[in-house]
């Protein structure tokens, strides 16, 4: 049995927090998911850390490969943090919030994608690994671009027609992800 794991990590502003289950993504809260300590310097109003993790376990079964996999996102809670100060507005702290519930829901279209695409391929008995890692790196490298388009054209949130314009989008994929599991 071999296994393989692998950390994504995002850090900008607003971006990602989730610990979540596959049947919907984690509705977030300041409370919760942001314990860390603002960076000095950092123009953002909040950081969220978040992990993907995959790992498998393999086995050759009449020339064909096996696995199973395990596939998480995870919170780093003690990296994640929010500039309390910068958001004392209730309705901006609603929006940030929303905002960045976006980046949780574009995590688990990646998680629910990710589950769906590793399991569901076939792969070489010589080269199973190598072609593991490598779709799993094109499905982080298009989600992490998604992320950065979302904050792109939101312009973090703060344009509120593009935000509901992904909003959309996002909410769309994700019904498209969970049909398909």
């Amino acid at each position: 049995m071999k296994k393989l794991l692998i950390a994504f990590f995002i850090f900008a502003f607003p971006i990602i927090a989730l610990c979540q289950s596959f049947t919907q993504p984690v509705q977030l809260n300041w409370e919760t998911y942001y314990k860390g300590k603002p960076t000095p310097g950092s123009p953002f109003y909040a950081l969220t850390a978040m992990t993907w993790h995959y790992s498998y376990e393999s086995t050759v079964y009449r020339n064909k490969v096996v696995i199973k996999l395990k596939n998480e996102v995870n919170i780093d809670k003690g990296r994640s943090w929010v500039r309390w100060d910068k958001i004392q507005n209730e309705s901006i702290r609603a929006s940030l919030l929303h905002h960045e519930q976006g980046h949780v829901n574009i995590q688990f279209i990646l998680l629910m994608e990710a589950d769906r695409v590793l399991k569901n391929r076939t792969y070489s008995v010589q080269n199973y690994k190598a072609e593991i890692a490598e779709m799993a790196n094109s499905i982080s490298d298009f989600y992490d671009t998604m992320q950065k388009n979302y904050d792109e054209e939101t312009e973090h949130g703060s344009n509120h027609k593009m935000q509901a314009r992904w909003d959309d989008i996002i909410q769309e994929k994700m019904e498209e992800a969970t049909a398909n599991q």
